[in-house]
């Protein structure tokens, strides 16, 4: 874990608004759009965009962006991406800033 990349992946509020969502999906997106949920598989980008009132592009390239610093893992499922967190790595943050910073 790159912590600049980490922090750059965090600076904005709808990338901290998504891996809020994302830690408690049944809280944040209706039941429908997560009949298919499963924890190993994640949310599906149609559904965070919706979600987030912003444009599939955008929203893809803000999961690539968290992919990338290891906040979030991306499954593909035939034409469909799904994201989840990273949970093991979001640990490893918290405890480098508790200890470090």
């Amino acid at each position: 874990m790159i912590l600049l990349d980490v922090i750059k992946a965090l600076s904005n509020q709808t990338r901290l608004n998504i891996l809020e969502w994302l830690k408690d999906p049944f809280a944040h997106f209706p039941a429908e759009e997560l009949a298919d949920y499963t924890p190993e598989l994640g949310v599906c980008v149609s559904d965070i965009a919706r979600k987030a009132g912003m444009s599939i592009p955008t929203v893809s390239v803000y999961l690539k962006t968290m992919s990338s610093a290891n906040i979030l893992t991306a499954t593909r499922k035939d034409q469909w991406t799904y994201y989840k967190r990273n949970e093991q790595s979001i640990q490893q943050l918290a405890k480098h800033i508790q200890d470090s910073l």
